[in-house]
């Protein structure tokens, strides 16, 4: 008999064990968190010291000349240091061989887009200031530079610039970012004017 008790006391204590484990979901491991990126207010100035041409960036960029091209006095880094990133800019004179640009400018896109998930593009078409180009965006993880344009003036000016950041992005994190900085080099691209 005491047996019996014992098992049905065991019996009872696994069933009220079981229920109450009832359909509650399953607490789950939090996802992986990112660091809060606080952006700063945008306030723009006129990048007038350039031989070639001008534009405006933002106050928290800082221009420096291109170190791995010193003789290149028209190729200029814009660095955000907040960001770790730098807009590459290299300017080269037109003397009847714009196609031969404009196929280097297809190359280096062609090698970025083995990485990429997909491309966008959007024309540059300003004839006031005689500013003709296009802007390129790439996603995917190991896109190396989500941001490429170039700005010609068909005769005499062509302009390539690539947004790098310095340490492997994760664009998925980094869209906040990349989304800011895309305003920054629109407004560079806006006021671009060539000397």
């Amino acid at each position: 008999m005491m047996k019996k008790l014992g098992i049905v006391v065991i019996t009872l204590f696994v069933g009220l064990l079981l229920a109450s484990c009832g359909e509650e979901e399953r607490p789950l491991p939090k996802p992986k968190g990112y660091f809060r990126i606080d952006l700063p207010e945008k306030n723009y100035v006129m990048v007038d010291t350039i031989e070639r041409y001008s534009f405006e960036t933002p106050e928290y960029a800082v221009i420096t000349h291109d170190p791995l091209s010193p003789n290149e006095k028209n190729w200029i880094n814009v660095e955000m240091p907040q960001f770790k990133a730098s807009i590459h800019l290299t300017h080269k004179v037109v003397k009847g061989n714009l196609g031969e640009y404009l196929e280097d400018v297809h190359t280096m896109i062609t090698k970025h887009l083995q990485k990429a998930n997909g491309m966008n593009d959007s024309l540059i078409v300003n004839p006031e200031r005689q500013v003709y180009g296009m802007l390129i965006e790439m996603d995917g993880k190991g896109v190396a530079t989500p941001l490429q344009f170039y700005l010609t003036d068909s005769t005499a000016n062509f302009v390539r610039g690539a947004l790098y950041f310095n340490f492997v992005p994760n664009n998925d994190s980094m869209q906040p970012v990349i989304d800011y900085l895309r305003q920054d080099i629109d407004r560079m691209i806006n006021t671009f004017e060539w000397k």
